[in-house]
């Protein structure tokens, strides 16, 4: 019997229940891919982040229920606080490298700051199951690894309730649903409000999605014209993710707490599995 560590992580959170929840495993070495897509699936959360030590940095893999993604925040975010608060990594920053390549967290405060790929966006028309799948008339529709439409008013992203089944069916991972920020979150310095839904990935809607805000930054700050905009996720959790546009990259800062901390327990005959 192996026993690996697993930590719970609230990510863009101050305290638990808040942000998303990330599971995080670290590795001595690599499993096969079905035994990482198994743990993935058994922990049911929307993302399980596995680190090996890779170098005098760290190589990091994310996986949803059903399938590994390029890119994911939260469980980065998580990932490293795990490094910092429970394996003593020393210094202010953690090196990943990823199928997004080189991704830097660093410590700020009581901050982690995340720096990601911006997205380029292209408009483009909306598909069919686009139009079946979200209520209402987005004002523009754009494409990079998700979709992102932009609605005329919070209050209608606050609103939406998605035929899951349709947006199964979009190309790409899923789509982000963006306006701007209301009084409710203006009033906490938001400068837009957000929704993320990726049914395709057994994850109707993510709590709080940092790899969205690769393509938010950088619509709002040429919208607002302005480098540093302010995100809140509208999920029934909530989060917010401040975010600064530098160039081709997006630094995303939020904060993480501890949930749980325990042992999977896995046969040895299992880590030896063929991919």
């Amino acid at each position: 019997m192996i026993r690996v560590p697993i930590y719970q992580v609230d990510a863009f959170a101050t305290e638990v229940f808040e942000g998303n929840p990330a599971a995080v495993c670290p590795l001595a070495s690599w499993f096969p891919d079905t035994l990482l897509r198994a743990i993935a699936d058994e922990n049911n959360l929307s993302e399980t982040a596995f680190v090996v030590k890779e170098n005098e940095g760290y190589r990091i893999r994310w996986f949803t229920p059903e399938a590994e993604v390029d890119l994911c925040g939260h469980a980065t975010l998580a990932a490293a606080h795990v490094l910092f608060e429970h394996l003593h990594v020393t210094g202010n920053a953690v090196e990943f490298q990823s199928r997004s390549g080189l991704l830097t967290v660093a410590k700020e405060g009581r901050f982690l700051v995340m720096n990601f790929p911006a997205a380029t966006l292209t408009e483009v028309t909306v598909p069919p199951a686009l139009r079946m799948g979200l209520p209402g008339n987005p004002v523009v529709v754009y494409k990079d690894f998700d979709y992102l439409a932009v609605y005329e008013s919070a209050t209608e992203v606050r609103s939406l309730t998605p035929n899951f089944l349709a947006l199964a069916e979009l190309d790409g991972r899923g789509v982000v649903v963006t306006a701007p920020a209301d009084d409710a979150a203006a009033a906490r310095g938001a400068d837009f409000i957000s929704r993320c839904f990726y049914p395709k990935l057994r994850v109707n809607e993510d709590p709080v999605t940092g790899s969205a805000h690769c393509m938010l930054a950088p619509y709002w700050a040429k919208r607002l014209a302005q480098p540093v905009v302010k995100g809140f996720q509208a999920s029934r959790r909530g989060g917010w993710v401040d975010c600064e546009l530098k160039g081709e990259r997006v630094l995303l800062k939020g904060r993480a707490v501890d949930f749980m901390k325990g042992e999977l327990m896995i046969a040895k005959r299992l880590t030896k599995i063929t991919p």
